[in-house]
C-alpha cells in the first residue's frame, strides 16, 4: 500500500496535469520531434501537444473510455504513441503498451489479463489484433506504420483511422497522483508476463529523478531510439525530459545508418542506450561536431568515454522499479565493472541464501526498498499472490544477485532467473520452455542463452525426447515452426539440441550453468 506521506510530495499533480503546466509555461517550445528519417521531420510545440492530447482524450470519451478503463496500446515507436498515453492520462484511463514483436496468442493474453476495452495499432499489426483480442469494442489505426506507408490491404478503414479519435475536447479529472497509470509488461522469468501497474506518483517520480540524475536542463535534447513501450524509452526518457521541459526527438527505432544524422539535425545533448546499439556505434566512426554531452547506459563503459566524446552513466533498474535504481556517478567514475550506487530514495540490501546481509566481497540477492506506488510499482495487476510474493519484510526480490565492494558500489553478478537479453530485450527462457513443452514429442526441456556477437546472446533450445518417441525427421524444425508461430521473432530459439539426459544439480534441478556451457561451446547434436 502506498504510504500517504508519500504522496505529499506529489499533491495536486499528476501526469497530465504536468504537462498542461509545461504547456503553460513555455508553449512555443518543442516538445515532440518525430524523425521518421533522417531530413523529414515533424514537431509539436508543448501547447500544440497538449492540445491534441484534450482532443483525442474527446475522442476516446466518445468510445465510451472513463477512468479505469484500460486501453490497448501495439505501436513501435510513433508520435501516436504519446499521444494516446497521455490522452488515457488525461482521463484517468489505464494505458497498455505492449511489445511490438508479440505474437498474437501473447496479445489475446496481454487483452484478456487487462480487459482492455479498445486498442491503438498500426495497420501492418491490425489483423493480429483482429485475429486475437476478440473482446476489444473498438480498434483505431493509424495511417502509417511508425512512418512507413501502409499496404493497401492493410490501410484502415474510415471508421477505424486513428484520425477519427479526434473530437472536441473534455475535461481533465481532477489530479490524483495516486491513480493507477499504465499497466507494462514484464518479460516474463517464472511463467507468463506479469503486468506492472504505475501510478501517476510514478511516473511523477520517475521524471524528477531521472531529470535530477542526468542533470537535464530545459534547453536540452533528449535522443529516443529505444522502444516506448519499456521502461528505459519512457520513463527513464522521456519522463525525465517532460520534467525538465525539454525536447524529445524520437526515431522508430535502432538504426545504425540513422543515428548520426539524426542526431547531427537535431542537435541532440543527451539519450539513452543499451549495450547493444552503444557497441554498434563504437564500431563506426564518431562524427565531428556532435552535440551530445552524455549517454545514459545499462553498463558504464569508459573506453566509450573517450570513444564519443562525451560522459557516459550507467544505470540498472526494472519496470518494477520504474526509475534507475542503482547509478554510477558521471562525475565521480566507479571502480571498473560496477554499476554504481543505490538512487536517492531507494534502499538497498544485498542478502545471502539465508537472509543475512552479505559483507563486501560477498555475492548476494539484491533487494531494493522503496514505496510502492511512488518509488516502486503499485502491484501486479490481477495477481495479488505475485505481488506478496515479490516482497520480503518491505524489500522488493530483484532476482537478481550482485558483488559488493567496500566502497559501497555494486557489481552486477547474475541476471534474474533464466532472463535472457536478446539484443536488449528481455526474454523469458520459462516462456519459451512452456511453448516447446507443447509439442507431444517433447519430453523435458531447458532454454538458455547463447553469446552472438550481434545480439548479446541468443536463445539455445535443449530438449530430451518423450519416452517412446523417436523424434523423427524434421522436429527441431516443427518445434522452431511453433515458437515462431506462438512467440515473437526474438524469442525464436537460433537452435534446438538433442540431449538423451540433462546436466543436474541437487535433487535432479538441471544444470543451467553447464547447458550455457555447452550451448557456447556448441556442443550438441542440431
Amino acid at each position: 500500500m502506498t504510504h500517504p506521506d508519500a504522496l505529499l510530495q506529489f499533491a495536486g499533480q499528476d501526469l497530465a496535469a504536468l504537462l498542461g503546466k509545461k504547456a503553460a509555461e513555455r508553449p512555443r517550445h518543442p516538445f515532440l520531434i518525430w524523425a521518421s528519417e533522417p531530413g523529414s521531420s515533424r514537431a509539436w510545440t508543448y501547447a500544440e501537444f497538449a492540445g491534441q492530447v484534450e482532443r483525442l482524450a474527446g475522442g476516446l470519451t466518445a468510445r465510451g473510455i472513463r477512468a479505469g478503463d484500460r486501453v490497448l496500446m501495439h505501436l513501435e515507436n510513433c508520435p501516436e504513441f504519446l499521444l494516446t498515453y497521455f490522452a488515457c492520462a488525461y482521463l484517468g484511463a489505464v494505458c497498455v503498451p505492449t511489445n511490438a514483436m508479440a505474437a498474437g496468442p501473447e496479445l489475446a493474453y496481454f487483452a484478456e489479463l487487462t480487459g482492455a476495452r479498445g486498442a491503438v495499432t498500426q495497420p501492418k499489426f491490425a489483423d493480429k489484433i483482429r485475429s486475437h483480442c476478440h473482446a476489444l469494442e473498438w480498434l483505431a489505426i493509424t495511417d502509417d506504420d511508425a512512418g512507413q506507408p501502409a499496404d493497401l490491404a492493410t490501410a484502415p478503414k474510415p471508421d477505424e483511422r486513428y484520425a477519427a479519435l479526434l473530437a472536441s475536447p473534455v475535461a481533465r479529472r481532477p489530479p490524483d497522483a495516486s491513480a493507477p497509470l499504465s499497466v507494462l509488461f514484464t518479460s516474463g522469468t517464472t511463467s507468463r508476463p506479469k503486468g506492472v501497474l504505475w501510478t501517476h506518483a510514478n511516473a511523477l517520480w520517475a521524471g524528477r529523478l531521472g531529470a535530477m540524475q542526468q542533470g537535464l536542463r530545459s534547453d536540452d535534447i533528449y535522443h529516443v531510439f529505444l522502444p516506448l513501450f519499456h521502461v528505459v524509452g519512457l520513463s527513464w526518457s522521456v519522463f525525465p525530459a517532460l520534467w525538465a521541459g525539454a525536447t524529445v526527438v524520437l526515431q522508430p527505432r535502432f538504426s545504425a545508418s540513422r543515428y548520426w544524422p539524426v542526431a547531427l539535425e537535431h542537435r541532440c545533448t543527451v539519450g539513452s542506450h543499451v549495450i547493444f546499439s552503444a557497441n554498434v556505434l563504437a564500431g563506426m566512426p564518431v562524427p565531428q561536431g556532435h552535440a551530445f554531452r552524455q549517454w545514459c547506459n545499462a553498463l558504464w563503459q569508459p573506453e566509450h568515454e573517450t570513444h564519443f566524446g562525451l560522459k557516459m552513466m550507467g544505470a540498472w533498474g526494472m519496470t518494477e522499479m520504474v526509475a534507475q535504481g542503482i547509478v554510477t556517478d558521471p562525475w565521480s567514475p566507479p571502480r571498473p565493472g560496477a554499476i554504481g550506487r543505490a538512487s536517492a530514495g531507494y534502499g538497498v540490501r544485498i542478502v545471502d541464501d539465508h537472509g543475512r546481509d552479505c559483507r563486501p566481497g560477498e555475492r548476494g540477492h539484491l533487494l531494493i526498498r522503496g514505496v510502492p506506488g511512488v518509488t516502486l510499482f503499485a502491484e501486479y495487476f490481477g495477481n495479488s499472490q505475485a505481488t506478496r510474493d515479490a516482497f520480503d519484510d518491505g524489500y522488493f526480490k530483484t532476482g537478481d544477485s550482485v558483488l559488493l565492494h567496500d566502497d559501497g558500489s555494486i557489481q552486477f553478478g547474475d541476471r534474474a532467473k533464466d532472463l535472457l537479453k536478446v539484443g536488449g530485450e528481455g526474454v523469458s527462457a520459462a516462456e519459451i520452455e512452456r511453448v516447446i513443452r507443447g509439442v507431444p514429442e517433447v519430453g523435458e526441456v531447458a532454454v538458455v542463452g547463447r553469446p552472438d556477437a550481434a545480439y548479446g546472446e541468443v536463445p539455445v533450445a535443449f530438449v530430451r525426447l518423450a519416452s517412446g518417441s523417436h523424434g523423427g525427421p524434421g522436429l527441431s524444425e516443427r518445434i522452431v515452426a511453433v515458437c515462431r508461430r506462438e512467440l515473437a521473432k526474438y524469442k525464436v530459439p537460433q537452435a534446438v539440441v538433442f540431449v538423451e539426459d540433462f546436466p543436474r544439480i541437487g535433487v535432479g534441478k538441471i544444470s543451467k550453468a553447464r547447458l550455457r556451457e555447452l550451448a557456447a561451446s556448441e556442443t550438441g547434436k542440431r
